[in-house]
């Protein structure tokens, strides 16, 4: 991470730079590389990702101490299935000398902060979402798909695309009795679009008030606030807590790092320099925050606890457990509440440790029998409930709060209940009292969350490719010229693109085509033309993760997307199917101003009048007299286009 550059770098870049295998040495936002991650994290997926691995015809693992096996989602399905499918998970791990967690030991965010896998200034990556949580220690986390983790087995490599930076400066402290999950969720309440597909880099004074546990929460759910990464910086409290880890691990035989790792973690910890430039600039006042509950079914709409405190919301169930809230800090907070008290009587509590090693400090110091003997029902250490597995799950009608970090309609059970997010504290407090409350003595005044938000001025500069022209690989058209299909709406999610009643269908090419964006405008089939180009808003692609909402556009004759920015989940399928996309908001802008008339009419889908001519070369696009620039496609996207995808890149390279 020592590397001489003129210019000051986010500890982002910092971090990026320093994994860094192919790409621009002096990475900045909208650069592709191919990175080499410390570890990469799979759970019960791991079978579906050998599928793939398999597939790519890799008979070794390039690097068997990247990856790290936890199963951790539905450990409580004792079906001869589940348990057929653990074993070959299992069998796969042990020949080939991979670090094998089995069911029980807890979830697999947890392990990996608990022991040692994540340190200060790494990369680490998963094939889950919550992978954020690893920022806690001053590591980049990020959440990868699951061809990414078989290419990352076999070559020990995936690309990435470095995001925008958005500085998160926390100010002050939290008032007692007040968490970092009611800051999390203030947060995704009150700036729900600032750092979408952007990292968060928390500073500022407020941070050394935050424990470890609480800074695990924030970083876990800046996934729910729409960011790739939340990172926070390396203090004495992150130094002491790989101190414990240390020690705990010497005990089991283990040394994921050594005293002089840490005494350097101590005396230069991994920093941004001073100066360095970043997109946008948040200030949060701790001190202002209220506690927070969120719902019901949104995490976006959050509201201060005594909105709801004097309302009556009665609730049927109520959850202690997840990455995001069951850690031991977390239980000793419900704990203190249902000291001496018992869970209302129509109310079922189900309490389930992050990890066995965090389940058994909680009974050698008294905290889980707490839990106990209130009437929490006890499921083994793992995700469950959390994303509706297992015991427990919601019934129609059904209303619960939950310290877990979504509660999206559907995710924890039916449909037709309701689900809100809070912190241990105010889970506990409701569950006793049969209604969602806070714990009594918790103030609740207060206005609220006080931010100041600022842009920066200079980050476009920093973001605008360079007059330098990239060199075009072998295979990789230099330019392209067609005629453009300008889709004015933001946050297209992929049912719009490509329908559920498609997505488990194998359909031919002609067939995917003829069902393409059908859901958003049904005559867009009749309308596409080979060699088009689909201009779109903000956020192309948001919603779940299926590939035919890439595949399908290209079988469609669509060469590559514009859009004004892209889900990263759209991202990652697009390219690692062999479809370019391409980050230019200018231009978007330009059309939605071109078109107003029709965007105002609402029209799906609006045919450009002139042609769209993009030159790779030089990252520039030209309609009708103007030029918009972005930043150009290197050595790695172009490689996984001219390739035709992701896995077949790496069976050529396994070839070769």
């Amino acid at each position: 991470m020592n590397d001489v550059v003129s210019r000051p770098r986010t500890l982002v870049e910092k971090i990026v730079a320093a994994h860094r295998a192919r790409g621009p040495h002096d990475p900045r936002p909208g650069d592709f590389l191919s990175l080499r991650p410390r570890h990469v994290l799979t759970h019960d997926n791991s079978a579906a990702v050998l599928s793939k691995f398999e597939g790519l015809g890799a008979g070794r693992v390039h690097d068997p101490e990247q990856p790290v096996f936890v199963l951790d989602h539905d450990i409580q399905n004792r079906s001869e299935e589940n348990q057929a499918k653990y074993a070959r998970i299992e069998a796969f791990a042990r020949a080939q000398g991979i670090d094998f967690h089995p069911a029980g030991t807890g979830i697999g965010h947890q392990v990996m902060v608990s022991r040692g896998y994540v340190v200060p200034g790494s990369l680490c990556v998963a094939s889950d979402s919550h992978a954020n949580t690893y920022g806690a220690l001053g590591a980049l986390g990020t959440p990868v798909v699951r061809t990414d983790a078989a290419a990352i087995w076999a070559t020990g490599e995936f690309w990435w695309q470095v995001p925008p930076v958005v500085k998160v400066d926390l100010v002050g402290e939290l008032p007692e009795g007040v968490t970092g999950k009611d800051l999390i969720l203030a947060l995704c309440g009150s700036h729900p679009d600032t750092v979408l597909n952007r990292v968060v880099e928390f500073v500022g004074e407020g941070v050394a008030s935050l424990s470890m546990d609480a800074r695990m929460s924030v970083a876990n759910m800046t996934t729910e606030w729409g960011a790739l990464a939340g990172v926070f910086p390396v203090d004495g409290r992150t130094v002491d807590f790989l101190r414990g880890v240390l020690e705990r691990a010497r005990g089991d035989g283990r040394t994921p790092f050594d005293e002089a790792q840490l005494e350097a973690w101590a005396q230069s910890p991994p920093a941004a320099d001073e100066g360095a430039v970043y997109e946008a600039h948040l200030r949060v006042h701790l001190d202002s925050l209220t506690p927070t509950v969120a719902g019901p079914d949104v995490v976006q709409a959050a509201h201060p606890l005594r909105e709801l405190a004097g309302a009556g919301v009665r609730i049927d169930k109520a959850y202690l457990l997840s990455c995001v809230n069951g850690r031991l800090e977390d239980l000793r907070q419900a704990a203190a509440v249902l000291k001496g008290r018992r869970v209302a009587a129509h109310v079922d509590l189900y309490l389930a440790a992050a990890s066995r090693d965090v389940q058994e400090a909680a009974e050698a110091e008294g905290t889980w029998q707490t839990l106990v003997e209130a009437g929490a029902h006890v499921l083994p250490p793992g995700c469950g409930p959390c994303i509706g597995l297992g015991e427990g799950l919601l019934e129609p009608g059904e209303i619960a709060i939950s310290a877990t970090n979504r509660n999206f309609k559907g995710r924890m059970g039916s449909r037709e209940a309701q689900a809100y997010l809070a912190s241990p504290a105010v889970v506990a407090a409701s569950a006793a009292a049969g209604v969602i409350t806070g714990p009594e003595g918790l103030s609740l005044e207060g206005a609220g969350l006080r931010t100041e938000l600022e842009r920066s001025a200079s980050v476009e500069a920093t973001a605008a490719p360079s007059e330098a022209e990239v060199e075009i690989l072998e295979g990789f058209p230099a330019e392209h010229t067609g005629r453009y299909l300008f889709v004015p709406v933001d946050n297209l999610n992929t049912d719009g693109i490509y329908g559920k009643d498609h997505t488990y269908r194998e359909l031919t090419p002609q067939e995917m085509a003829r069902a393409v964006m059908a859901n958003h405008d049904p005559r867009f089939a009749e309308i596409v033309r080979e060699g088009d180009v689909l201009v779109g808003g903000w956020n192309f692609g948001t919603g779940s993760s299926r590939e035919q909402a890439a595949t399908a556009l290209a079988a469609a004759g669509i060469r590559l997307v514009v859009a004004g920015s892209f889900s990263q989940t759209y991202l990652r399928n697009a390219f690692n199917n062999g479809f370019p996309c391409v980050v230019c908001p200018a231009l978007m802008e330009h059309l939605r101003t071109v078109h107003a008339d029709a965007v105002a009419e609402g029209r799906p889908t609006i045919i450009g009048e002139t042609p769209l001519h993009i030159d790779f070369r030089r990252g520039r696009i030209e309609v009708g007299g103007r030029f918009f620039a972005f930043s150009p496609l290197g050595e790695v996207p172009q490689s996984l286009i001219v390739a035709g995808g992701l896995e077949n890149q790496v069976r050529a390279r396994l070839r070769s």
